[in-house]
């Protein structure tokens, strides 16, 4: 093997990036014409192209800034809301009533698949949201008709009507006001289809295309996607907000760490996220790759299925969560590079609640909880352990093993299970699982993004509440915080919301982490978007 000159320099580091090398032996090679654009090494491959159907963050970097576009934005800088799609909105005094205007010369993608013959307007609004919440809708049973995020957050009963006025004007009408209706139309999964597509698809009797080769407004055009291997997508040369840099945009589907680490170091991707915070000190000695670093609003936990003895047993989470270490696991997972979680807000969110009791680490009353619960000698249970990188959580197999040497000590025998991420977060929805190491990772600032998809009812009926938990009265408390936009009183009942979560225990919060990339030093116009999702319509490559 000949190693590249740079790596020379740093003989420390040098059987570390050996084995990586090594590593990378068996992952296919892109074609040469895929690495003469932009290329992003991606942990997974996409579920699906359009991104109302999924939660995950590994399909919204591949599909949804990219490919869409959204009504209404979240400026990265202060989370303040702004114009998309629609340049202005006016909203009734009692706040059940959303007028948008719609900009002009907005075009939809044309591929080898589909010419559109009009500009983007209201129409495509109605078909877009209509899909989502009417069962009627020629597209809604596509896909399972399971819309994740707008079903946690009771999208269907909020939404009484969405109106075309005229073709540069839509209409939101609300069964009641809802302080988070103007963040939740900001977030990744509210893209904005194509009605025109959609109809040809229909005449086509091929109405399962559109989600699998999508149309929208977003900087890039898709072109290809090979399972498991790539993802290939155009520019989009009539876009709306101007100049699209890259003219090629590669996702490289690369599960296993070290060899997307090896593909960064060697030159054959451009972009790595969610590098392992074990791996920063490397990275950072190299002077062709760049380290970018973010706090972000998001959350790593521990779920139970409260569903499922015993963890139905209020005791038994309390001693669960008593058994375990968090503040080793904070050390040999996040290498200090997060905050404890006290609570799944993290401590930048305007709600978050400051009076929260610290974690208490304490097998001797973690036993004694068990022998309360009638369960003096233990039990058997399963941890599932994500089998990619996330913000939240940089390692989940480590943590498991942690957690697994913990609970030991309690007389828990812990099982670690994991499978491909597709499969495991499939299998999440359908609630197999005894437990979780997953997280979150919020869309807006608005703090119901944590509580709804995360815990309500709504969320468990969806799948999307991996502890399977449904409480009226919490339900209830932070229902009540969404019928007013005073931010006084929303904060009250979210403090309210957090320490009964705190008695409950369906989840223990562990960690909110900083949020890494890696880049290669030649790239620029690419940052970290606190908010979630990532942009490469700016992103430049100067060539050596």
């Amino acid at each position: 093997m000949n190693l590249p000159t740079h790596i020379l320099l740093y003989p420390k580091h040098f059987f570390i990036v050996l084995t990586i090398l090594l590593a990378s032996g068996c992952q296919p090679q892109l074609p040469e014409a895929a690495r003469s654009g932009l290329v992003y090494c991606s942990e997974g491959s996409p579920e699906s192209f359009n991104p109302q159907l999924v939660t995950s963050g590994t399909t919204i970097d591949i599909v949804s800034q990219q490919l869409y576009d959204r009504l209404v934005d979240i400026n990265p800088d202060n989370g303040d809301i702004i114009p998309g799609l629609a340049s202005n909105w006016q909203v009734s005094a009692d706040g059940t009533r959303y007028q948008f205007t719609l900009r002009d010369d907005v075009s939809f993608h044309t591929t080898r698949y589909f010419s559109p013959s009009r500009y983007f307007n209201a129409t495509d609004v109605v078909f877009t949201f209509n899909r989502i919440t009417d069962p009627l809708h020629p597209f809604h049973m596509e896909g399972g008709g399971v819309y994740p995020y707008f079903q946690s957050v009771d999208w269907a009963s909020l939404v009484k009507r969405v109106q075309a006025i005229d073709e540069r004007t839509v209409v939101f009408e609300l069964q009641r006001p809802d302080s988070s209706f103007l963040s939740n139309l900001t977030t990744d999964f509210a893209a904005i289809l194509s009605a025109e597509y959609g109809q040809t698809l229909m005449a086509e009797g091929k109405t399962a295309q559109i989600d699998r080769l999508p149309i929208g407004t977003g900087p890039f055009r898709f072109r290809e996607y090979q399972k498991d291997i790539l993802v290939r997508l155009y520019r989009n040369d009539v876009y709306w907000r101007g100049d699209t840099k890259p003219g090629q945009l590669v996702f490289d589907i690369v599960p296993n760490n070290a060899r997307r680490m090896a593909k960064l170091f060697t030159h054959e991707c451009d972009i790595v996220s969610y590098p392992r915070v074990a791996e920063l000190e490397l990275i950072a000695a190299r002077p062709d790759v760049t380290v970018q670093e973010s706090t972000s609003l998001n959350v790593g936990f521990w779920a139970f299925n409260t569903q499922k003895p015993p963890f139905d047993q209020l005791a038994v989470r309390q001693a669960l969560a008593m058994a375990i270490n968090r503040a080793a696991i904070l050390q040999a997972v996040y290498y200090g590079q997060a905050t404890p979680a006290y609570g799944i807000l993290p401590p930048t969110s305007w709600a978050y609640n400051d009076g929260l009791p610290a974690p208490v680490y304490s097998p001797a009353k973690a036993k004694a909880l068990l022998t309360e619960a009638g369960y003096p000698n233990g039990f058997t249970m399963d941890i599932w352990a994500m089998p990619v990188q996330r913000l939240y959580n940089p390692n989940a197999l480590k943590m498991a093993e942690l957690m697994q040497a913990d609970l030991a000590q309690i007389g828990v025998k812990a099982n670690i299970i994991s499978y491909e991420w597709n499969s495991f977060r499939q299998k999440l929805g359908n609630f197999e699982h005894d437990s979780v190491l997953i997280g979150w990772a919020a869309d807006n600032p608005d703090p119901d993004n944590f509580f709804r998809p995360l815990l309500s009812c709504a969320a468990r009926d969806s799948g999307s509440n991996r502890a399977n938990w449904c409480d009226p009265l919490f339900d209830d408390i932070i229902s009540q915080a969404l019928l007013t936009a005073n931010q006084q009183q929303r904060r009250a009942l979210y403090l309210t919301a957090q320490q009964y979560l705190h008695q409950q225990q369906p989840l223990v919060a562990i960690a909110h982490s900083q949020r890494f990339q890696a880049i290669s030093s030649s790239v620029s116009g690419v940052n970290i978007n606190p908010y979630g999702g990532i942009s490469l319509q700016h992103a430049t490559r100067v060539e050596p």
